[in-house]
């Protein structure tokens, strides 16, 4: 890059561009000018990559990503990370990218002032405060001077934060930093007034990492006071950083209104706020001026190597999911405790609580063990690195106090019966280790593989050196990886669940009651990276919250969702509400704020069946019956199917009455909300009376004649059947398929399907609203499905045979217009009220933009 052009563009980010035009013009050439105009204004456009061009509201995009021949902050913390951390080019890159786009989206510090709140979602221990550091290098960079780190409600997490910015911040470059805390100590007011400290200049940025504590919020605003009174902020850029933002800072009688005071003493803030579980953040009331994230969310990228929820439990399909993918299964790492195992680990009532003394059933022996047998492995791979085990029971800490006992004598016992070559055990650990290393592959993840005889040799040194810790907020006892290679079991209930990084956590065992998203998502302290032994971590848990965890998976992918499509839209957070998806027995958040229904459009919707009852044949046959009867009326009246290449036919303009009478007889699984036939019902009912979806289109989509798995007819034609086999322990009740339809069957009526599998979903959600054949129609498609559907090979670790007692007939249905017309007649989501939210309007923005530039 051309050095001059490093000036020019430090210049423009600092002031403005219209400045460093006007200061550069007759220094540069009228090309070179127009040249370096036209690289920063691609630069900048690229930080917000795949967004608007624009930074929302008034203000004029102006960050193009770091200086290299000025900044001092995030080269040295680049350096760090390639260098100390040893992280791939590929890991540095989208951590450079994130945190510029977040930077991208905070004012430019020298406007005069600014009150900016955002919020950055993203994954359970997946990399957020490396996050926030970088973003905290990079505004030091620009110009801010002051920052706060609010760091969790425990002691715990706000050393560690604290110690990492020591690492990456402080210690690269140390007389740049003037720092109010450190890991020993919470923040205290310093000797020096605020108003002396806080004096702009260019000789650092004042650091806090601050708990969210009343008492220590409360000193720290006591402290800005003569600041405030003096004006001495005026001329302070700050930024807030809130780490584990929905915990605390959300609609508490102290806290919150601590923050918000800190807050308006800040003429220049920015508030920042950084978690996993937003669910109570974007529910907040945006008209009571408290901390709703106003101006802008945004996600960050999943990073590579990532284990979260999806990945570990799999989840529902969504929009522009396709049929008979793997990709959304999960993984094979969940072992079930059953009911009779979870009361020796936890009193059913409260009374009991103060009685109970826990023992080691079957299956939470089993995680021991295979905890001792992983731990082996990675040393057996030359991994000395730390390694933990999770056990959360209960939140009572008398309950975890009763833990150490059984857990040590199992530890010692185990550890007895090794160092004497009891036969019995070791050709127990034998069989486990080939059992599960046959589940989970090594190659999978393209690891070496390990034999037991590798393994075996580390079983002693891991028993050895294990230690049984029980961590709460009572306790002395707290997990310390000071001393390399710690082989921890971990018994607590909050002081592990928020922020706090389990060091090499490899084994979880959880039958922990919680009845809302954001808290049952802080408890999977299993999420992180696994790097060297991707195949060695293990969960076990009941089957509800495994249930629970897919759900929150598909949760957690359509709110993504929704903010990449609102941010494409170059909509504001004032402007749209994210919607999260209820469910029949779990609470989103205590925090519900301004929640209210949020009713999701069938516009441009593709809805299908995924669940069935394959043990009940009756069920399944008055499905068989009910197609039987639509096809049956349709061809009474005259319509013939036109048949395609793949087997598949098609039957045109079909009565919306004939699909409604079709849909009333047949039969849907309850666990199925998008399907809801009243719903359905009354959105037909509305859009007959614009003049659509009078008529329909019919698919069948059969197998080609003469198929191997035989003909079930309706209607009095035979149609080839197709496979759909069902995931693996998915519960006795329901058959799970996971998806019915490709993306490209919503054209099926009128494009060819080789075709249409190459186009986007939206791409085809537009086709068919531009084609005047099928644009006011709906689409109908039926599945006749082979009721023993044996899975693919390749699957056959995620899924079993579908195994029904009759045939099965899946349905999809295809709904064109838009998802944002006011049709709304579906209540499976809530989003945030935004009735009375300020918005500024066009003439607003003029006013602003013109006033800027004076």
């Amino acid at each position: 890059m051309d050095p001059f052009y490093e000036v020019f563009a430090g210049w423009a980010r600092k002031t403005s561009l219209d400045s460093a035009i006007k200061s550069f013009t007759g220094r540069l050439s009228r090309d070179e000018l127009e040249s370096y105009v036209k690289e920063y204004r691609k630069q900048v456009t690229g930080v917000i990559s795949g967004g608007p061009p624009i930074i929302h509201g008034p203000r004029e995009p102006w960050y193009a990503g770091p200086n290299a021949s000025a900044d001092v902050y995030w080269p040295a913390l680049e350096r760090f990370i390639r260098v100390d951390l040893a992280w791939p080019d590929g890991r540095v890159s989208t951590l450079d990218s994130s945190s510029n786009k977040v930077i991208a989206y905070t004012p430019r510090p020298n406007e005069s002032d600014w009150d900016s709140k955002g919020l950055v979602v993203g994954y359970v221990q997946s990399g957020k405060t490396t996050n926030f550091t970088a973003v905290i290098a990079k505004a030091a960079d620009v110009g801010y001077k002051f920052v706060i780190v609010l760091s969790g409600i425990h002691n715990g997490l706000r050393k560690q934060t604290q110690e990492r910015l020591d690492e990456q911040l402080h210690k690269l470059t140390p007389t740049k930093w003037k720092q109010l805390t450190n890991a020993d100590g919470d923040f205290r007011a310093p000797t020096m007034q605020s108003t002396a400290l806080l004096h702009v200049d260019d000789s650092g940025v004042i650091l806090a990492v601050v708990k969210k504590n009343a008492a220590v919020l409360k000193r720290l605003d006591k402290w800005l006071q003569p600041a405030v009174k003096q004006r001495a902020l005026n001329d302070v850029p700050t930024l807030i950083i809130d780490d584990e933002a929905d915990q605390a800072s959300v609609e508490t009688r102290i806290i919150n209104p601590l923050i918000r005071g800190i807050i308006a003493k800040l003429p220049k803030s920015t508030y920042i706020g950084y978690t996993a579980t937003p669910f109570a953040n974007i529910l907040i009331d945006p008209a009571a001026g408290d901390l709703y994230p106003k101006d802008f969310i945004l996600n960050l990228p999943e990073p590579e190597g990532y284990f979260g929820t999806e990945r570990i439990f799999g989840r529902d399909v969504v929009e522009g999911d396709e049929a008979n993918g793997v990709d959304l299964d999960g993984s094979n790492m969940v072992r079930i405790i059953p009911h009779e195992d979870v009361d020796d680990v936890r009193p059913s009532g409260k009374s009991a609580a103060q009685v109970f003394l826990p023992s080691i059933p079957p299956t939470l022996d089993l995680a021991l063990t295979w905890f001792v047998l992983a731990t082996a492995a990675r040393r057996a791979r030359g991994d000395k690195g730390h390694a933990t085990m999770l056990i959360h029971t209960s939140v009572k800490t008398d309950i975890h106090d009763q833990f150490r006992g059984p857990l040590s004598a199992f530890v010692s016992g185990l550890a007895k019966k090794w160092e004497t070559g009891d036969p019995t055990a070791v050709q127990r650990l034998s069989s486990q280790w080939q059992a599960e290393t046959s589940l989970v592959t090594s190659a999978t993840f393209g690891l070496a593989p390990l034999t037991f005889e590798d393994v075996r040799p580390f079983v002693g040194e891991v028993l050895g050196k294990c230690r049984v810790v029980i961590d709460n907020f009572r306790s002395d006892d707290r997990l310390d990886y000071s001393e390399d290679g710690q082989v921890a079991i971990a018994v607590g209930g909050n002081t592990l669940s928020r922020g706090l990084t389990l060091e090499g956590l490899t084994v979880s065992y959880f039958v922990r009651a919680a009845g809302a998203y954001d808290t049952l998502l802080q408890m999977a302290r299993w999420f992180g990276f696994r790097f060297g032994y991707e195949d060695l971590p293990r969960i076990w848990m009941t089957e509800e919250l495994r249930q629970w965890f897919r759900h929150l998976a598909t949760v957690e992918r359509e709110i993504r969702l929704d903010i990449d499509r609102y941010e494409s839209e170059d909509l504001t957070p004032t402007e749209f509400g994210v919607r999260i998806r209820t469910h029949p027995t779990l609470r989103i958040t205590a925090k519900m704020g301004a929640a209210i229904p949020a009713y999701a459009s069938y516009g441009g919707r593709r809805v299908q069946t995924r669940y069935f009852r394959t043990r009940d044949e009756d069920w399944l046959l008055r499905n068989v019956d009910a197609a039987d009867g639509l096809l049956s009326r349709v061809r009474t009246k005259g319509i013939e199917p036109r048949t395609l290449d793949s087997g598949s036919v098609v039957f045109e303009n079909v009565d919306a009455d004939d699909m409604l009478s079709f849909l009333d007889s047949y039969s849907v699984h309850p666990d199925s909300p998008d399907l809801d036939v009243d719903l359905i019902g009354k959105y037909v009912a509305k859009q007959r009376r614009r003049g659509s979806l009078d008529m329909w289109n019919l698919a069948v989509m059969a197998a080609k004649p003469g198929s191997e798995r035989g003909t079930v007819r309706l209607g009095g034609l035979d149609f080839g059947r197709i496979v759909r086999s069902q995931l693996k322990v998915d519960g006795v009740e329901r058959s799970d398929i996971k998806t019915l339809m490709s993306k490209d069957h919503r054209a099926v009526d009128f494009l060819d399907q080789s075709e249409a599998r190459k186009m986007s979903e939206n791409s085809l959600m537009d086709a068919r609203d531009k084609n005047p054949d099928v644009r006011s129609k709906g689409l109908i498609l039926l599945y006749p499905i082979d009721p023993m559907s044996e899975p693919d090979p390749a699957n056959s670790k995620s899924r079993d045979s579908l195994d029904a007692r009759a045939d099965v007939i899946g349905v999809a249905l295809v709904f064109p217009g838009s998802a944002n017309d006011d049709s709304k007649v579906s209540q499976t989501y809530v989003s945030v009220d935004l009735t009375d939210a300020e918005i500024e309007s066009e003439d607003d923005e003029l006013v602003a933009l013109v006033g800027s530039d004076g």
